[in-house]
């Protein structure tokens, strides 16, 4: 395994010297205003070669290329007016020059209305969406569901440590309920190796969280929310390359680097990888296998959790051509290895069961703008994932929390013996125009296919004619949308059919006699569509009003309906998909003080009244859990958050949601006396949590040239119930939690393009816990270097 991390490390750091050796001339210099004060942020283009660089916060820039003879720079910064330099190679030094930016002759406060930032855009839309600006958090020893976990209203549920299963939790929606995209495309095809809590935060540029409404642009079928991860798109040479190391033996590392001529011909190569033992504490209580005496809450070591996942993206193409302004031919290959300690709860415990995953899928992008006619837009994208999940349980023993075991005679496993092997050959084709008719109209149209043909043996019992039934499914999401923009008022309206046919085998007793089970063939189809709007206004330049509705429909995901092998789901073919009412109202509003101190405020209100609502369950003997419908839920909530800066120096901010998430279910099967559990809080969903953080920017005392950054951050979830509160448990199972943690990044290097971050996550080793009240790590210190360029 030593050898496994030292050549991938050694890999990271040789890559940038083989794919950028060909870099003949550097032009590097420093971007001042009319003060002599460094420009930080500043865009400095080499015209017709097609690179560029964005200045540090010392106002350097450094750009590497293949030039010749005479050049002219395009520089600019929001606020500026833009300058270009004529630059001669052979007769004038081209490193080390100063460029000197002129301001603009009107006020700040017009300037940042007429030239907005991607991100500001974003936000000003109708829908309720919050945007996280992944590049400041580059530097830090975050995931992308760690990143997430930060953002009011959201709360990611995970069962321990590096690798393990991690969902997402919006407003109440939780797991496959919020859907999750990369670049547009949906993720559920991706496969183990690719999950939210093993991307690194590296891999975005932004991250985009829809909360109840989401754009017909997306179009997959998310019953409450979605987020849209979208991935930095460079067209200019690029390499960005990290390591981290950590308790519990963990390591992490990350290449991302892109090449592009002055052609328009592109190679991009993303790679990332993740080790660890998660050998942390947990407090269980513990049966001696041999005696039978009882310890209760023993703190002891997981011992069979290891992970580690490899993952390769590389794409090839061209950008900023005629026909398209991307066209990108790619693959994406990963594989994991995740060792199984526990079942769905803590009181099961193994010790030599563990899955392993590949994923081998080629994709295809395409996008262009104006295609054909001003103002249309289209964007096509498709993959296809060839990879296979195994799950490998063939020591028969049992084990308890002290590593002990007890071996049994004869063929078996811990919990079932198998060696089973799927191949799930699921698929995805997007497609969306976009058709802008005016300044004022604009019509959309998206459609999104999922394919799912589930193959699948087990090695230690191939005569098994229960791995012959087929498992399949096909869901289709067709969207029209329609959007009239006016001056500060903007309202959006669209449609949706959803679609899907599940194929399947069911089980029956065709005789009536204890035991006997025949199949037969099974074809479920649904069919229907939902719709909603989205509007916004501006009372004034810095106060927003955003409401929207939909009523939506989430299809049942595949793994939902014929499991996942024995893993941790169990199937149930008879789920129904589910439906919701959602509705949203907030504002926001947004002031500063002599350009130096800037406040936002806002506040969103939101109402889901949900139908066949689909939430795990434990199964019988409580090891697995399964997908069950309940007929009626409403949540009622709210979010709160506000947020502070001031200069480049300081930033803090802190959120917090409520949500009442009730069982509206009062007559159960058929059945005239009500539910005993009728209007009880929804069980194993925290209700209310909250975040804080803070960060302050200042140069280095030993190097003024050199900035640190020091950055803190709190996490609270509120007491919840883990059981129905009326089934004779009154009590919140689940304790309030609350953890801190601190980081430290230092800029070096003659452009500052290297960074070392030291990071203390949970700094108490305060005890933290997750679904059906799994336990998460404690305290833990991480170590990271990055260079970037």
């Amino acid at each position: 395994m030593q050898y496994r991390k030292l050549l991938v490390i050694l890999g990271l750091l040789c890559f940038r010297i083989s794919i950028f050796a060909q870099a003949s001339n550097e032009i590097s210099g420093v971007v001042k205003d009319q003060n002599g004060n460094p420009v930080f942020g500043a865009t400095v283009i080499v015209k017709d070669y097609n690179t560029g660089a964005v200045t540090n916060e010392a106002g350097h820039f450094l750009i590497k290329g293949d030039f010749r003879g005479q050049l002219e720079l395009e520089t600019s910064f929001l606020g500026y007016k833009t300058k270009n330099t004529s630059l001669d190679l052979e007769a004038e030094n081209h490193t080390g020059f100063t460029i000197q930016l002129e301001e603009l002759a009107t006020n700040l406060e017009t300037v940042n209305i007429s030239a907005k930032s991607k991100i500001q855009q974003i936000e000003a839309l109708a829908y309720n969406i919050d945007v996280i600006d992944a590049k400041k958090l580059h530097n830090t020893t975050l995931d992308i569901g760690h990143a997430l976990d930060r953002v009011s209203g959201i709360r990611i549920r995970e069962d321990g440590g590096v690798g393990s299963r991690m969902n997402l939790s919006m407003n109440g929606f939780r797991g496959n309920q919020v859907k999750i995209f990369i670049d547009g495309i949906p993720m559920e095809n991706f496969g183990s190796s690719f999950q939210l809590n093993n991307i690194p935060i590296n891999l975005a540029e932004r991250i985009e969280v829809y909360k109840g409404v989401v754009p017909v642009g997306l179009g997959a079928d998310a019953l409450g929310g979605a987020v849209n991860i979208v991935t930095n798109t460079y067209d200019k040479n690029h390499l960005d390359v990290s390591y981290s190391y950590g308790s519990f033996n963990t390591h992490r590392s990350n290449l991302n680097a892109v090449f592009v001529n002055k052609s328009g011909f592109t190679v991009q190569l993303n790679a990332f990888q993740n080790y660890s033992d998660n050998d942390y504490k947990v407090n269980v209580d513990v049966a001696d296998l041999q005696t039978g005496e009882y310890f209760p809450n023993e703190e002891v070591k997981r011992f069979n959790d290891e992970y580690h996942n490899e993952t390769f993206i590389g794409n090839i193409g061209v950008v900023n051509k005629p026909y398209a302004d991307r066209l990108l031919f790619g693959i994406t290959l990963g594989q994991n290895y995740r060792e199984i300690q526990t079942g769905a709860r803590q009181v099961s415990v193994y010790g030599e069961r563990h899955t392993r995953g590949n994923t081998i899928m080629p994709s295809f992008k395409y996008q262009k703008k104006n295609l054909l006619v001003e103002g249309l837009d289209v964007n096509l994208n498709a993959n296809y994932n060839l990879g296979k999940e195994k799950i490998i349980d063939t020591v028969h023993r049992r084990y308890n929390w002290f590593g002990s075991y007890v071996d049994y005679d004869g063929p078996g496993g811990e919990r079932t013996y198998t060696h089973a092997e799927f191949q799930n050959n699921n698929g995805v084709v997007t497609a969306s125009f976009d058709y802008k008719i005016n300044e004022e109209h604009a019509i959309s149209l998206s459609n999104v296919l999922n394919t799912f043909d589930r193959e699948r043996k087990n090695l230690l019992n191939t005569e098994n004619d229960l791995y012959e039934q087929p498992q399949k499914s096909n869901k289709n999401v067709l969207g029209l949308g329609y959007k009239f923009d006016k001056e500060d008022w903007s309202i959006t309206g669209f449609v949706k059919n959803y679609n899907q046919v599940n194929i399947f085998e069911e089980a029956y007793n065709p005789t009536g006699n204890y035991g006997d089970v025949a199949y037969r063939h099974k074809k479920d189809r649904f069919n229907d569509f939902g719709y909603g709007f989205a509007e916004t206004y501006f009372l004034t330049e810095d106060l927003q009003v955003k409401a929207s509705f939909e009523k939506s429909y989430r299809l049942p995901e595949p793994n939902e309906l014929y499991g996942d092998g024995g893993i941790l789901f169990e199937g149930n073919t008879s789920l129904k998909p589910e439906s919701s009412y959602n509705y949203n109202l907030g504002a926001s509003y947004w002031f500063n003080f002599n350009n130096l101190h800037q406040i936002n405020l806002s506040a969103n209100g939101f109402y889901r009244d949900s139908r066949d609502f689909i939430r795990p369950i434990l199964n019988q003997n409580q090891v697995l859990q399964v997908m069950d419908n309940l007929a009626d839920v409403t949540n009622l909530g709210v979010e709160t958050e506000v947020r502070y800066s001031f200069k480049d120096k300081l930033s803090a901010g802190a959120n917090l949601t409520y949500q009442n998430l009730r069982n509206n279910t009062k007559y159960v099967g058929g059945q005239t006396s009500e539910s005993v559990v009728y209007r009880d809080r929804i069980p194993n969903i925290p209700y209310f949590y909250g975040n804080a953080d803070a960060s302050y920017n200042f140069k280095s005392p030993l190097n003024k040239s050199h900035p640190v950054s020091v950055g803190y951050n709190l996490l609270y979830v509120h007491a919840f119930y883990l059981y129905w509160p009326s089934l004779g448990n009154t009590k919140l199972d689940v304790p309030e939690q609350v953890s801190h943690d601190m980081n430290i990044t230092y800029n070096f290097g003659e452009e500052s393009n290297f960074q070392l971050t030291v990071e203390c996550r949970n700094i108490f080793d305060k005890k933290l816990y997750d679904n059906f009240s799994l336990q998460k790590p404690g305290r833990s210190f991480t170590g990271k270097i990055r260079y970037s360029f």
